[in-house]
C-alpha cells in the first residue's frame, strides 16, 4: 500500500471487483469543533462500483465526514484509504488529483462566468494557464482549448444543460445548479463522487433527471457514488448499500430493506416513516 508521500497521484481506471478490497476505506475518523465531537471514529467502507447512501439526521456528522475524506478538514485521528493510497489529511488538490471529488449542499459556481466557462475551468494542467506556455505554444493551447470546449459541450448534452453554455451560471434554478455541479464533477473523469444532498431544493422534473444521471453513469461509465441524502424515497430507490450514522459514527450498514426494517433506524431517523410499509 501506498503512503500519502507517494508521488503516485492519481489511481488506474480499473475498479476491482465488489467484494474484494473497498475502494474507500474510513476508519476510526475523529474531527473536534472545541466541545462538538463531530466525528467520533467514524467508519465506512464504499465498494467499486456501487450507489452508496449515507443517512442520518442533521448533526449525525455526514457532511463532516465528506469534508474530512475530501480534505477539507484535517482528521484528529483515523485514517482514510482511497484505491489503496493512504489519502488522510492530503490537501484537497491532491485527493482530486486520485480521482476522488465532491459536491456541495450548497452549489459553488463560479457565479460570474458562463455554464461553460464553468466546465472548461476544472481539468488542471492546461497549457494556457502558463506564460510562456501561451507565448511560446499557441497552437496547442488553442488546439487544448478547442478540445476541453468540445468535452464540456457533450457533458452539458448529457446533463441537458447544453442550451445554457453561455448564460451567466448565477443565473440558473437550484435545480440547474446541482446538474451544473455534477457536471463539472464529470470533467474530472472521477472514480468515486461523494454527493451532498443532491435532491436538496430541486423540482420533481429535475430530480428524476438528476437520478436517472446518477445511474447512467454509475451503470455505463463505472464511476462510484456516495450519496448523503434525506429524501428517502430517493435513497430506498437509488442506493445499496445504506449506512446510517448518529453521534459522528456507523451505526448500520445494509441493504434499503434492511434498513428500513431496523428498529433503531425507524424511531431515530426515518420516524416510522416506512414502519406501516415495512410490516
Amino acid at each position: 500500500m501506498t503512503t500519502a508521500a507517494d508521488d503516485a497521484e492519481k489511481g488506474s481506471n480499473a475498479s476491482p471487483p465488489r467484494g474484494g478490497t473497498p475502494l474507500l476505506d474510513v476508519t476510526g475518523l475523529v474531527r473536534h469543533f472545541d466541545s462538538l465531537r463531530a466525528l467520533d471514529g467514524a467508519d465506512l467502507t464504499v465498494d467499486a462500483g456501487t450507489i452508496t447512501g449515507l443517512i442520518g439526521p442533521n448533526g449525525a456528522g455526514k457532511t463532516t465526514l465528506f469534508n474530512v475524506i475530501t480534505g477539507f478538514h484535517l482528521a484528529q485521528a483515523g485514517r482514510v484509504v482511497f484505491d489503496g493510497h493512504d489519502i488522510t489529511n492530503l490537501p484537497s488538490h491532491r485527493i482530486f488529483r486520485h480521482g476522488l471529488c465532491r459536491t456541495f449542499q450548497i452549489p459553488r459556481e463560479h457565479q460570474s462566468l458562463s455554464v461553460l466557462e464553468n466546465l472548461m475551468l476544472v481539468p488542471g494542467g492546461q497549457r494556457g494557464e502558463h506564460l510562456l506556455g501561451a507565448l511560446l505554444r499557441p497552437g496547442e493551447v488553442r488546439r487544448q482549448e478547442h478540445a476541453l470546449r468540445e468535452r464540456a459541450l457533450e457533458v452539458l448534452e448529457f446533463v441537458e444543460l447544453a442550451h445554457l453554455h453561455d448564460e451567466y451560471a448565477r443565473n440558473l434554478s437550484g435545480g440547474q445548479k446541482k446538474l451544473l455541479e455534477l457536471a463539472r464533477t464529470l470533467m474530472t473523469e472521477p472514480r468515486l463522487v461523494l454527493l451532498d444532498e443532491p435532491g436538496a431544493g430541486v423540482n420533481p422534473t429535475l430530480m428524476q433527471r438528476l437520478t436517472e444521471n446518477i445511474r447512467y453513469l454509475n451503470r455505463e461509465r463505472g464511476i462510484t457514488f456516495l450519496v448523503i441524502e434525506h429524501d428517502m424515497d430517493m435513497v430506498m430507490s437509488l442506493c445499496d448499500p445504506v449506512v446510517v450514522m448518529s453521534e459522528g459514527r456507523q451505526l448500520m450498514t445494509g441493504a434499503p430493506e434492511a434498513v428500513r426494517r431496523d428498529p433503531r433506524v425507524l424511531e431515530a431517523y426515518l420516524g416510522g416513516q416506512y414502519a406501516a410499509a415495512g410490516g
